[in-house]
């Protein structure tokens, strides 16, 4: 972890995954929820104390919405739990092999000038939304890399060597929902 400040910056061994949970709204209903009487004002002011600057460092952020009771029961088609760590173990590996060279290990690691490398810069046909969204503004050039990351990690997880439009897309999604 690096620390940049006015005078210098300083380097410290760090490695950690942050998970951070948050309601959205201060009465803590679920959003379109008939009892909250929380105005929509309130709601941003609620949700702007968490800045931009943090919001931009974090890969995922994914809105769950209650849960309904048919889908709390068990249907039977779920992928069970052995076969999920295989595919993440997989994914790992295949990230590992890639990554060897640089010294990194996990698509996280990787910095974004050796992601817009030319060996491993990504197709603009496979980036078109991204950059739309750089360009329009509502994604920044830190945001940017973290989708590219993320996408690396959903077509390692799918078994691919390399990440399509559907992975970025999806990595968009769970970026924030961006389209």
């Amino acid at each position: 972890m690096t620390i940049h400040r006015s005078r210098g910056h300083a380097t410290y061994p760090a490695r950690i995954q942050l998970v951070m949970a948050a309601n959205p709204c201060p009465c803590a209903r679920p959003a379109g929820d008939t009892a909250c009487e929380c105005s929509a004002l309130h709601r941003r002011r609620y949700l702007a104390r968490l800045s931009g600057p943090l919001l931009d460092r974090i890969d995922l952020r994914v809105t769950l919405p209650p849960l309904t009771s048919a889908q709390l029961a068990p249907d039977g088609a779920a992928e069970s739990s052995g076969a999920v760590l295989a595919r993440v173990l997989a994914a790992r590996q295949a990230a590992a092999e890639r990554w060897a060279r640089l010294g990194r290990r996990a698509n996280a690691e990787v910095s974004g000038a050796h992601l817009r490398d030319r060996a491993w810069r990504l197709p603009p046909a496979v980036t078109r939304q991204l950059v739309t969204h750089l360009d329009r503004g509502t994604l920044s050039a830190r945001g940017l890399d973290r989708v590219v990351r993320v996408a690396w990690s959903v077509a390692d997880l799918d078994g691919r060597d390399r990440p399509g439009a559907d992975d970025v897309a999806e990595a968009m999604y769970l970026r924030g929902g961006l389209r």
